[in-house]
């Protein structure tokens, strides 16, 4: 079976432009596990000038699927959901912590709490996962 670093870095996030687009940087990860970061960019933002919720939905969203498949087997998001707590600003940098709280045969649940550079919580998802029998 191949390693996280492997299953993340060459086969997940090699082949995905829209992460790579975000400039989405893994900060660190570990089975079940991951911190990603990315910039708030003027690309990013809305017609308010604040950052899109779409961006802390999609760098949540990436941090739960590198998590959740950094165990060796490909797993889908089959539930999402997110709370914007805090104003996102062009020029903030955002961290995404994924960690796994259960992890069973079929289904695994996943929360992420995005933080910006003060580490100030800005928004928190929860995700669940269908774990399928498909190995990397």
């Amino acid at each position: 079976m191949k390693s996280p670093d492997e299953i993340v870095h060459h086969l997940m996030l090699a082949n995905d432009a829209f992460s790579q687009l975000l400039e989405m940087q893994i900060v660190a990860l570990d089975m079940g596990t991951c911190t990603l970061s990315c910039p708030v960019s003027a690309q990013t933002t809305n017609g308010f000038g604040i950052a899109h919720g779409g961006l802390t939905y999609a760098l949540a969203d990436s941090a739960l699927a590198f998590a959740s498949n950094s165990r060796g087997f490909q797993c889908m998001s089959i539930d999402t959901q997110i709370s914007h707590l805090a104003k996102v600003k062009l020029g903030d940098s955002l961290s995404a912590h994924c960690t796994e709280l259960h992890r069973g045969k079929r289904t695994g649940v996943y929360e992420v709490k995005i933080t910006n550079q003060d580490q100030k919580l800005v928004a928190y998802f929860k995700g669940t996962v269908f774990v399928s029998e498909l190995v990397w």
